[in-house]
């Protein structure tokens, strides 16, 4: 039997009523009106009660917006019965499109990493080739899959990495809160079709890479010998915690490297530590130059 949660929100006027799955995947539907729920019998037999103005539904909740004439007080314990016999009784809360894409089982799960902030999901298929970081949607226009996670209020940033998915968070909640959301969010994306990284929204992307590639052969002789070995001893590791290290620049009259941090590794507080006590003491014993410093762009 599906028990729901009931939950406000920032609106006075709307009620979430929480189920403990999704139940819906990779939409949000919005129905102002009986008329517009052709889709969703659900949806339909809400407008029926006379103080029903709007109802959401997305993700793993039911939203409805409540005319004036009531208080949720009064009525929202009897709603979520509604709903939750509806649903119990087999009821179908949206109907499938003829067209579905047929599901595609994968496994995810978390894992933690030295930065409490972020978590890595862990992915049973390869997502990517190309590790890109998304600091907010407007950058993730190459990712449906970072665009939608960044619809959770929560979702700070999003790092994805060959089989993974890093995310970061805002402190507005704990782990144990959302984990749980997030791991089965990415799990019913992909496994119905959604698309992760459009490879064709990466061309800029591909083409800085080329740009580095031709780059990498101007650069001092130093410069290359510290590229290659981050890339070799230093990226595996950190790849592991879910996060990046890419190398910006190399300061010849100072000795000073500098790097920028992406994903879990971004905003870390061992961040320092592994920056001056792991990536410097290997530069300086595998370049032979005790005066090498590392710093974070």
């Amino acid at each position: 039997m599906i028990q729901l949660t009931i939950r406000d929100t920032q609106n006075p006027t709307i009620l979430k009523f929480e189920f403990p799955d999704f139940i819906v995947q990779n939409e949000n539907y919005e129905f102002k009106n009986i008329d517009e729920t052709k889709n969703s019998p659900l949806a339909q037999q809400l407008f029926y009660l006379p103080f029903v103005k709007t109802v959401y539904i997305s993700g793993n909740f039911v939203a409805i917006e409540r005319f004036s004439i009531v208080d949720w007080n009064d009525v929202k314990e009897a709603v979520c019965e509604q709903i939750e016999k509806f649903v119990n009784d087999g009821g179908i809360i949206i109907k499938e499109e003829e067209n579905t894409i047929k599901k595609q089982p994968i496994s995810v799960y978390g894992e933690t990493t030295p930065n409490p902030a972020a978590l890595k999901f862990v992915v049973s298929r390869m997502l990517t080739k190309n590790p890109i970081e998304f600091k907010n949607i407007d950058q993730a226009k190459a990712s449906p899959l970072a665009q939608e996670l960044f619809k959770f209020p929560y979702v700070k940033e999003v790092f994805i990495d060959e089989n993974y998915v890093s995310v970061t968070k805002y402190e507005i909640n704990e782990w144990q809160e959302i984990t749980l959301e997030v791991r089965t969010f990415i799990k019913q994306f992909i496994e119905n079709g959604g698309t992760v990284i459009d490879e064709s929204m990466l061309d800029i992307a591909l083409k800085d890479e080329k740009v580095k590639d031709q780059n990498f052969d101007n650069l001092d002789e130093t410069s290359q010998k510290i590229i290659n070995i981050l890339e070799e001893y230093v990226k595996p590791a950190v790849a592991a915690d879910g996060g990046n290290i890419v190398f910006d620049s190399y300061d010849q009259p100072t000795e000073t490297v500098r790097v920028l941090m992406q994903g879990a590794c971004n905003g870390c507080p061992s961040s320092t530590f592994t920056l001056k006590s792991g990536i410097e003491n290997m530069l300086k014993s595998m370049l032979n130059n005790d005066n090498i410093k590392v710093e974070a762009v």
